[in-house]
């Protein structure tokens, strides 16, 4: 009995072990691949997407050959960019894979890219194992550069952040109840064209633009080509449009409804004026905006930015416009309120009003160089009628024009076609011409100036060659007897309104443009509006002494030397 109890032992021990060594050698096998994530980075056309595997895989099923175009499926969702070409790159056995891409256009942030196996038998593990063809990853084109295109639908009410570049392709118009908002910090940029392809962005009226950056983070307007880092020059101007704001304010042409210059006849949007003088189109504060000025047409282009029967009730301040190959800033009518402006190195005038503008303005600069410029002011009062009402009379307060120098032969301002206007505070550098005042055998400019609805008083004027300062122009069928009485009272009118002639200290050279006064600019100050638009200040000119408020943020900041 024992003997056989002993037997079933040694059986049971031997049972035992065998089932215990079987139990160790049963190793699975690798559960086929999947994909475990996808990213995707890139900019302009050219992306990158690296795609993770859960193991190492193989384009063969026997531990050989790198992943290639044809081992996936590969797609697009959404958008308007489109794969223009593909190149996989990766390594027999590793674990990822990276998707080379050139886009067809810039994606407009809308576009997914769908990853997923070209078949069953395209993908393997090294036991041979094959990827399932319904594994899926998705990726998609967000925070890189964006293409904003029109069909009509204009903008839309919509945030454009900071994290994005926005390419304007064409005319982008905000739409009536549309909002744009636009962060701090924003990049836009403007396709090249010129004609029917010109790129710029138009505020539509009853369109409301709110774009507030800081002087820390400035919206930058400018073109498609420039990198911010040197890849454009900063005198090249003419590269995209530039920005058009219109509105329902009051014009003094007929009819009181018009269609702003370098949008077609046949574009319902590019209509402005109307009856409201308090419309507010939103706000546009720390903006710089560079090398626009495309021709449209007939050596017509546009100008930095151009106000359209803007409203008093939206908000300008601490703007730049440099190397725009037209005017910097043009009014037609309206009566838009502007702040803390910098026009820089513009092709033609660097602020023009024209049909009724009656709007404010304080702490303006201009400053022309490097041989570019025609009038620092033309100031015009009606097109059609010249004499129509109201009356192109705004107030203006504390503005430094600085001037191309004796032999350009250029003006300071010029008043016309029945303008009238009030400078006070301010201070004009450096031009050939000073400023005139057109007088006809009928209503005019000059008869704005007898009706004290012209006035140039307590500013200060140095280097400016002709003299008298202020003079008049008289078209041809004006007695000469009348003509020469005009500009005696216009010449008078220099000392009477406490203007002078004085250095306030600026350091020019054909490079450097410091408007920043070194010598005392302050006393003999004109009165200032009590508006809750104006500042009281005790200096005249757009800057005080030792303050440069376009410093950092400005493009024209490097030139003034501090």
């Amino acid at each position: 009995m024992k003997k056989i109890n002993l037997l079933a032992a040694f059986a049971a021990i031997i049972l035992l072990g065998t089932t215990s060594c079987d139990n160790k050698n049963d190793n699975p096998e690798p559960a086929a691949p999947t994909m475990s994530s996808i990213s995707i980075s890139g900019d302009e056309k050219d992306y990158s997407a690296t795609l993770a595997f859960s193991q190492g895989v193989y384009a063969q099923n026997d531990k050989t050959g790198n992943l290639n175009d044809a081992s996936f499926a590969i797609s697009i969702n959404g958008g308007s960019a489109t794969i223009e070409s593909m190149t996989v790159s990766h390594t027999a056995g590793e674990s990822i894979a990276v998707i080379n891409l050139v886009m067809s256009d810039y994606p407009s942030g809308d576009e997914t890219l769908v990853v997923k196996p070209a078949s069953a038998t395209s993908i393997y593990n090294e036991s041979a194992k094959a990827m399932s063809a319904d594994q899926t990853q998705e990726a998609s084109f967000d925070g890189n550069i964006i293409l904003i295109e029109d069909k009509g639908d204009g903008t839309g009410t919509t945030t454009w952040t900071a994290n994005n570049i926005y390419v304007l392709q064409g005319l982008v118009f905000v739409n009536d109840g549309q909002t744009l908002t636009i962060e701090a910090g924003t990049i836009i940029k403007g396709r090249a064209g010129q004609g029917e392809n010109a790129s710029a962005l138009i505020v539509a009226r009853g369109g409301k633009i709110m774009a507030e950056g800081t002087a820390e983070l400035p919206i930058i307007f400018t073109a498609e080509a420039d990198d911010l880092e040197g890849s454009v020059a900063d005198l090249d101007d003419g590269l995209w449009g530039g920005v058009i704001v219109l509105g329902h304010a009051v014009l003094n042409t007929v009819p009181n409804e018009q269609q702003i210059e370098g949008i077609p006849q046949t574009e319902p949007r590019g209509i402005y004026g109307g009856t409201n003088d308090e419309d507010n189109s939103g706000v546009l504060k720390y903006i710089s905006i560079r090398h626009g000025g495309t021709d449209i047409g007939e050596g017509n282009e546009i100008n930095g930015l151009t106000l359209g029967g803007v409203g008093s009730a939206t908000i300008f301040d601490y703007i730049e416009i440099i190397s725009n190959k037209d005017d910097g800033v043009e009014f037609f009518g309206g009566k838009p309120q502007l702040s803390h402006i910098i026009v820089a190195f513009c092709g033609d005038d660097s602020y023009d009003y024209d049909q009724g503008y009656r709007g404010m303005g304080q702490f303006w600069a201009a400053i022309q160089g490097f041989d570019r410029g025609d009038r620092l002011g033309e100031h015009d009062g009606g097109t059609d009628p010249e004499t129509g009402i109201p009356y192109a009379i705004p107030q203006i307060y504390n503005v430094t024009y600085l001037g191309r120098g004796d032999g350009a032969g250029k003006r300071v301002i010029t008043f016309r076609d029945n303008a009238g206007g009030h400078y006070a505070n301010s201070i004009f550098y450096s031009q050939e011409k000073g400023i005139d005042i057109e007088l006809l055998s009928g209503e005019c400019s000059y008869t704005r100036f007898g009706a004290d609805e012209l006035t140039l008083k307590n500013n200060l004027f140095y280097s400016i060659s002709s003299d008298p300062i202020f003079t008049i122009s008289a078209a041809d069928d004006v007695d000469p007897m009348v003509a020469e009485e005009a500009n005696g009272l216009v010449a008078a009118h220099f000392t009477a309104e406490g203007n002078e002639v004085y250095d306030p200290g600026f350091t020019v050279t054909t490079e450097v443009f410091n408007i920043i006064p070194t010598n005392d600019v302050s006393g003999n100050m004109a009165t200032i509006p009590v508006d809750n638009f104006f500042q009281t200040v005790s200096y005249k000119g757009a800057f005080n002494q030792g303050t440069n408020w376009a410093q950092g943020w400005t493009l024209i900041s490097k030139y003034m030397g501090n």
